[in-house]
């Protein structure tokens, strides 16, 4: 399937079949994630990954009521930090030199501007900006898994305090954001399956300025 078809192939799911979606699959769909773009490349944010029957049932019972969560064969948790620190920043200079084979020291300058930057914002505009770092994770999570042919759906509507609490996040210093659930559309009882993609036409959604 070309890249075009797949985006349009790809829609919300709303009810899946149960079918497991298989580890090759599942690996190309995160190590798109790992992959994902992100400011300054820090990542502020982790995927938790969860197949396990019993532990879809507690999130369905405690946070997230919605079918796609059972149903579905593997069900992300983007938990973004509530908090980022200077030993965050400088864990991700040692990762940047061990990766380039650079001096840690040559990076002293990319580093101060970081966290000059980023650790003078007050603590909520800094938990915003993790948040929204996750965010982009998951679109790149949604082109991958409809490239794989793999089905997907995004959930905003959970409890996150529940999930938080069932997943140990809050220790962790992380805070669910967002949800993907992964497996195969239910042909016959998903009412939006087949269904033509509505969007916005290029002359609704982009404008082009010159000068």
């Amino acid at each position: 399937m070309q890249f075009n078809e797949a985006i349009n192939w790809r829609y919300a799911a709303k009810k899946m079949n149960g079918q497991p979606v298989p580890q090759a699959k599942i690996d190309a769909i995160l190590e798109a994630i790992r992959l994902s773009a992100s400011s300054a490349g820090l990542q502020p944010y982790e995927v938790i990954v969860i197949s396990d029957p019993v532990l879809k049932a507690k999130v369905y019972e405690k946070s997230c009521p919605q079918p796609q969560i059972q149903e579905g064969s593997h069900l992300l948790v983007f938990a973004s930090q509530l908090s980022v620190s200077e030993e965050d920043i400088s864990t991700y200079m040692e990762r940047i030199a061990r990766t380039r084979n650079i001096p840690v020291d040559s990076l002293n300058g990319f580093s101060d501007s970081i966290k000059n930057g980023l650790l003078s914002m007050p603590p909520e505009i800094i938990k915003n900006w993790a948040s929204r770092q996750a965010y982009i994770a998951l679109g790149f999570g949604l082109v991958a898994a409809a490239v794989e042919e793999v089905d997907s759906c995004a959930m905003e509507g959970f409890n996150p305090a529940a999930l938080d609490e069932l997943l140990g996040l809050t220790e962790k210093n992380l805070g669910s954001v967002v949800l993907l659930a992964l497996g195969y559309r239910d042909e016959e009882k998903d009412f939006l399956a087949g269904a033509a993609k509505v969007r916005k036409d290029r002359a609704e959604l982009f404008t082009e300025l010159v000068a």
